[in-house]
């Protein structure tokens, strides 16, 4: 609870919702509609008032006539109240319409800024490698609950000031003692709400991630359900899914019991609202010094001016509700901000250069730093097909990501030309949603190539069975889901020579396609003058290359030139 407290009430926590306001009032085109709609609810939430006001009035006099029993006066009393009923409908439903309007319009612009956030710099990639619980969630439901609630408060806020200057004057025109009573009432709920509630905050900070996590568990396991069900781990997967309902089910016990004293207070106070005017003004008209519709009015006043006074009591859920979203998409920010930032490694990577190169690259793991690679130099020109291999697995794999970008434990610098030219196939090759056309295409030439090309490529790398399976290039799936491995990495290599890159970078290729079939891949990525980077576990492949890079357990590193003697035919 501690730790929570010093991320919710930190300075720049509240800084950063400050300046998530601003942002938005001051973009072009989403802060200019959202002025307009400000601005009609300002007009709106006057208008309110002073029909409640109007309505106070009406409801006194309609009250008299009734106590003096005048029809005349009563029947146009009530004509009276029926019309500013009407009226008072009218204007709260365009007011409920525009704050809608106004928090949509804010939700769709923060998430979209978030969203930006979150892929800039494969950010997704790296919160993930810090554990960073439920990103998901934080952009999905943390971002509406965030903008409804923060533009609901405000207007709250707003309304409560009107409020109070609107019906002021009609309660001291009623009793001074009357009024006396209203602030201090709300006064002694208000620190008595945050006492008996306080602990609300931090609990349902950790009910969120508590939902999300049992959430978490259950799209693991319909993601994995085939692995699970042959490997009959069902077992586990429940203990781990009780685990979590078991966390989730303490934590909402405690918020229920928080709830529950916290109901005992605030039902009772608001039932009180009721009586007390009663109780003051009663006397009033007893002895003559009032009307009898006074105490309408009074109870009417009393209950606009005690709402508006017990801000506190009367929207502390939605307060505490704020605060933890506030704290939640705060943490998201700072944490997106730090695993973006390049001073996170000392690992450089300079784009748009003209060859591929690693300048005195270093890297080691981590956790615990075990040191991977030590300063390899190498360029590597074009034409130059380098088999990366050797005991040193750990620095193999470091070295493919770290040349991807996605690995940041060392120091150096990765020289690589512009993103379009160059490309990378890893052991489990990533097939986007969508047609399966789409799912092919390179991600910097889309639209570039024709179904034709698309089809000639498609049976050079075998892969012309697994279309016809998925129903053809206009099949819409998920394919990640949908097609075995080894076909996505077939589909993979046909999707890098679509887009005729100066170098690929492969991981394992013959892992799942076997020796012949990876080695005939390569050989179509080589006859379009694409310079190939295999790492692989052993030497099976290096009839395709022309130089070998070995890495060894500790990081110690090595090339020499590879020299196949073809049979002569």
């Amino acid at each position: 609870m501690t730790e929570f407290r010093q991320i919710l009430f930190d300075r720049l926590t509240w800084t950063r919702w400050r300046n998530a306001i601003g942002a938005f009032a001051g973009s072009p085109d989403a802060g200019r509609r959202a002025k307009t709609l400000f601005a009609a609810l300002l007009v709106l939430l006057l208008a309110i008032n002073g029909l409640n006001v109007v309505n106070s009035y009406v409801g006194r006099d309609f009250m008299t006539a009734i106590e003096r029993q005048s029809m005349p006066r009563f029947v146009s009393m009530a004509l009276l109240y029926v019309g500013v009923f009407a009226l008072s409908t009218i204007v709260a439903v365009l007011y409920r319409f525009a704050e809608e309007r106004l928090a949509l319009l804010w939700r769709d612009w923060l998430t979209r800024r978030l969203v930006g956030l979150y892929l800039e710099g494969a950010t997704y990639y790296w919160l993930r490698e810090r554990e960073f619980a439920n990103p998901d969630q934080r952009i999905a439901d943390d971002v509406r609950v965030f903008s409804a609630s923060t533009l609901s408060l405000a207007l709250v806020l707003l309304n409560t000031t009107f409020t109070i200057l609107a019906f002021s004057s009609v309660m001291w025109s009623i009793s001074p003692l009357l009024f006396g009573v209203a602030v201090g009432y709300a006064a002694l709920g208000s620190g008595l709400t945050v006492l008996f509630g306080r602990k609300l905050i931090g609990l349902n900070y950790h009910q969120a991630d508590r939902e999300a996590s049992l959430r978490g568990e259950l799209v693991h396991l319909r993601e994995n359900a085939e692995s699970v069900a042959v490997l009959h781990r069902e077992g586990r997967i429940g203990a781990r899914l009780n685990r979590r309902v078991d966390d989730l089910v303490s934590n909402a016990r405690r918020i229920i019991s928080v709830n529950r004293n916290l109901g005992y207070f605030t039902t009772g106070y608001n039932y009180l609202i009721q009586i007390i005017p009663a109780l003051i003004v009663a006397p009033l008209f007893i002895r003559g010094q009032a009307d009898f519709g006074v105490i309408t009015q009074s109870a009417m006043a009393f209950s606009h001016l005690v709402g508006a006074f017990s801000l506190v009591v009367t929207q502390f859920q939605q307060i505490s509700g704020l605060a933890v979203v506030v704290a939640r998409l705060s943490d998201l920010a700072a944490s997106s901000e730090r695993v973006t930032a390049r001073s996170a490694g000392g690992i450089e990577i300079v784009d748009g250069e003209p060859r591929f190169a690693w300048d005195g690259l270093s890297l080691r793991m981590r956790r615990d730093g075990t040191p991977l690679l030590h300063s390899l130099n190498l360029v590597i020109p074009a034409g130059t097909h380098v088999l990366v291999t050797g005991s040193g697995k750990g620095g193999r794999m470091a070295l493919f990501r770290a040349s991807a970008g996605l690995w940041r434990a060392g120091e150096g610098r990765i020289l690589r030309p512009p993103p379009g030219e160059i490309s990378f196939i890893p052991e489990r090759p990533y097939m986007p949603p969508g047609t399966l056309r789409e799912a092919v295409l390179p991600t910097h030439h889309e639209g570039a190539a024709d179904d034709a090309t698309i089809a000639a490529v498609l049976h050079a790398v075998g892969a012309e069975e697994t279309v016809v399976r998925a129903g053809g290039l206009r099949a819409v799936g998920d394919w990640d889901e949908l097609l075995p491995l080894a076909d996505r990495q077939r589909l993979a290599f046909a999707r890098v020579l679509l887009a005729a890159p100066r170098i690929a970078l492969l991981e394992d290729p013959d892992t799942l396609l076997g020796t012949d079939v990876a080695a005939h891949l390569i050989e179509l990525l080589q006859e379009r003058s694409v310079t190939v980077v295999t790492f692989a576990s052993d030497e099976a492949l290096a009839a395709n290359h022309n130089l070998r890079l070995t890495i060894e357990a500790g990081g110690k590193w090595s090339t020499q030139p590879i020299h196949i003697e073809r049979p002569v035919t």
